[in-house]
């Protein structure tokens, strides 16, 4: 059964990327992370529904890329 795009967001979240809800409406949300602004997800749909693969290929590879960027910043480069 596929997650939910809510479970995504929460994963977004708990990593500490946040939501810009100042970029337009609809039923896409941007989503960035402070440490490294170049790093964005861009999710569509509402909370409740099925989280496509692509989906969720993004939001892992959007968090193991922050991990990263604060890895780098804690060691000095």
């Amino acid at each position: 059964m596929p997650r939910k795009l809510r479970q995504l967001e929460s994963e977004l979240r708990k990593a500490g990327f946040y939501e810009r809800t100042d970029l337009g409406k609809g039923s896409h949300t941007r989503w960035f992370h402070p440490a490294a602004p170049e790093i964005t997800v861009t999710l569509s749909g509402a909370a409740s529904d099925d989280a496509h693969h692509y989906q969720e290929t993004a939001v892992r590879r959007a968090i193991g890329a922050a991990r990263r960027a604060v890895g780098e910043e804690a060691n000095g480069g």
